[in-house]
């Protein structure tokens, strides 16, 4: 017999509905949406943008110092995204288990949990990240094969980071710290190696401007989730600072940024294409004005994430930084430093 869910169509394209997903981390009327639109949302591929930018940086930096195996960059990419898909996979799985997430606490209000929300059940969502892992497994055989133990390191190192968070460096006070590390040194170096076979001081100091503000998208989201975070144990920065302390580190957060991409150019680091991240600035304007402000009663019209709020603007910065950092780079490697 056909019920009426399954008689009803969603209101949404499928393209637009994937975009949405990607974007906004959300889509209306989740429950008629197709399996993919469902693992977007499920794997919360709105915030893969962080992971792809990292690894992007490192492709280039590897071609501007050296020479690219367009391959093994290729697989490298790839290998991150399924990385950071089983880690949210995986963390959402845990904090389940651990009491941490509940229908009460943020990570279940601004998207639908993966289990709570009945989008998957628990051995699924175990067997998804076991094949995002396999999967990554067989990439990092492969580049070890290519590349040498130096790519056991970087995977390894980026592996046990990403389970510690969830197991217990979010609740210490380091969530944010491992962030800066691994989306900035070990994903663009990691990147950038695999890719050239080669590291140098240069990739490494380029790597931390973007890993900054990565780090300040976790902050941002710590901000949010600070009244839930305590009854839980989650010692995060924002909770030990408190939201006003915080609100004042992402602000120099923001502001290092620029200085880390105006000492790259001034001591000749790297070429000045990557001053084009300067035409962010007027994002950085607007979610500076949000931070100055007290976060309002309900979601304003469009905002698709809430009750989070402050991580959605630090988000709103680090996509159109990161895009400029990008393309800074495309320049630099198209036209040479200077």
């Amino acid at each position: 017999m056909t019920t009426a869910t399954e008689i009803k169509k969603h209101p949404l394209p499928l393209i637009k509905r994937w975009l949405m997903a990607i974007n906004g981390c959300n889509v209306p009327e989740i429950e008629l949406a197709d399996s993919i639109t469902k693992w977007l949302i499920i794997s919360r591929a709105c915030v893969f943008s962080m992971t792809f930018t990292s690894a992007l940086i490192g492709v280039l930096l590897a071609a501007i110092y050296s020479k690219v195996n367009w391959l093994y960059a290729f697989l490298s990419v790839i290998g991150l995204v399924f990385a950071h898909a089983a880690n949210n996979l995986i963390n959402d799985y845990t904090d389940v288990k651990r009491g941490v997430d509940t229908e009460d606490y943020p990570r279940a209000q601004y998207s639908p949990h993966p289990i709570l929300g009945g989008l998957t059940t628990p051995k699924r969502l175990l067997r998804a990240a076991l094949i995002l892992n396999l999967l990554d497994g067989l990439i990092m055989i492969y580049l070890v094969i290519a590349r040498g133990p130096t790519i056991l390191f970087f995977a390894l190192a980026g592996l046990f980071l990403s389970l510690a968070y969830t197991g217990f460096l979010k609740r210490f006070g380091l969530g944010e710290l491992t962030a800066l590390i691994v989306w900035g040194p070990l994903m663009i170096g990691g990147t950038a190696f695999a890719a050239s076979g080669e590291l140098t001081t240069e990739i490494w100091l380029n790597s931390l401007p973007y890993g900054l503000i990565v780090a300040s998208v976790l902050v941002g989201k710590h901000i949010d989730k600070i009244e839930s975070d305590i009854p839980v144990g989650v010692k995060s920065i924002p909770v030990l600072l408190g939201e006003k302390g915080s609100l004042i580190l992402n602000k120099i957060s923001f502001i290092s940024f620029y200085l880390l991409i105006g000492g790259l150019v001034f001591f000749k680091i790297t070429g000045w294409g990557i001053l084009l991240t300067f035409l962010a600035f007027r994002r950085l304007v607007t979610t500076w004005d949000a931070y100055s402000k007290p976060k309002p009663e309900s979601a304003p019209e469009g905002w698709t994430v809430w009750p989070l709020w402050y991580v959605g603007w630090a988000m709103h910065f680090n996509r159109q930084a990161g895009e400029f950092f990008i393309l800074g780079l495309v320049i630099n490697l198209v036209i040479g430093f200077f």
